[in-house]
């Protein structure tokens, strides 16, 4: 068990995240398509983390029911992650007006001021992602109310600097609004040390796959608890014309299929018959029909298993109450020994 004194310690390294997301642990879930819905989401907010559900390519309808139903499993607070090139963005924001939800996160992209005003007009809190310190003081200054931090071991859509140094390039300099970090935490020693830097509190998608409570197929798990460090490899981008945000994911023949699809997209943008934006809308289609065919069908050979670096910390299937307690434990033990 640990000590008072040390959960007296990381309370007050983490107090500005638990205020900023009003939960008991500065610990955000990761959006992770198809899997954080509204088990996982209201899960994690009932043991005292902060679940987020992820939009992805949702429609306004879709989502509404979502929401709804998360709200009828939980009444603690939780997020809605959408992502910034979705073609109704605008109407998902209104959505998230419709049922008040208290923080909006925009991902997948960097969000306009005007996207960021949409959702701050109805009382929302905006959390967005910043892959480097220019474009982290570009986004306080419209607006964002926090930031995610997320280095390149992370699993799904990566930007190409390493956690530790998004770090000390963000942190020190960054005080103006929260910061959650994100990127191949599987420990609680690792997210204690974000906390004593200046992070607000961490971000984990990962760690959180093989939950009890997440609807992840038993395939898709096994995988998980079966996987390495080593496993999880990005996707190589082709051709530098055409930017596609590179995947990390356990290699299978699902990887071997999207390099196929890139070609093909990258060979029409070429030939003139499709846009920039449509051609990387069509990527993102790929990606998330190959994720369902992995993570919900139970394709672990062909679709997409999306997994970070902390996979390799992931040894088997627990209640989310457990994993954070796990995390916090861990945490206060190093605490405990100074």
């Amino acid at each position: 068990m640990m000590s008072e004194a040390a959960k007296q310690n990381l309370d007050k390294l983490w107090q500005r995240g638990k205020d900023f997301l009003g939960c008991e642990y500065a610990i955000l879930g990761g959006a992770m398509s198809w899997i954080s819905e509204r088990n996982l989401v209201s899960a994690l907010s009932n043991a005292g983390g902060f679940g987020v559900i992820a939009g992805g390519s949702m429609g306004p309808d879709l989502l509404s029911e979502e929401i709804a139903a998360t709200k009828a499993l939980t009444d603690k607070p939780f997020g809605v992650n959408l992502i910034t090139m979705h073609p109704q963005l605008d109407e998902l924001i209104d959505v998230c007006k419709e049922h008040a939800v208290s923080h909006v996160v925009l991902a997948g992209g960097l969000p306009s001021a005007a996207s960021i005003k949409q959702a701050k007009d109805f009382g929302a809190k905006v959390i967005c992602f910043s892959p480097a310190l220019v474009l982290a003081k570009r986004l306080i200054r419209n607006g964002a109310d926090a930031l995610v931090i997320e280095g390149a071991e992370a699993g799904g859509h990566i930007g190409p600097v390493v956690t530790s140094v998004l770090a000390q390039e963000i942190l020190p300099v960054i005080k103006d609004v929260p910061i959650f970090v994100a990127g191949g935490i599987g420990r609680g020693e690792a997210m204690l040390s974000y906390l004593e830097m200046g992070a607000a509190g961490v971000q984990m998608g990962t760690r959180f796959v093989c939950a009890e409570e997440c609807i992840a197929h038993e395939n898709f798990k096994k995988a998980f608890i079966r996987a390495g460090a080593k496993d999880a490899m990005t996707t190589v981008q082709i051709d530098p014309n055409f930017p596609v945000i590179p995947v990390r994911a356990l290699n299978n023949k699902g990887t071997e299929e999207f390099m196929k699809t890139q070609r093909a997209v990258i060979e029409k943008f070429n030939n003139g018959d499709v846009e920039k934006l449509d051609g990387q809308l069509e990527i993102e289609h790929f990606w998330a029909g190959a994720l369902k065919k992995a993570a919900i069908d139970g394709d672990v050979e062909f679709g997409s298993v999306m997994a970070g670096q902390s996979v390799g910390m992931v040894k088997k299937e627990q209640p989310i109450s457990e994993i954070l307690e796990e995390l916090v434990d861990q945490a206060c033990a190093v605490l405990e020994t100074r």
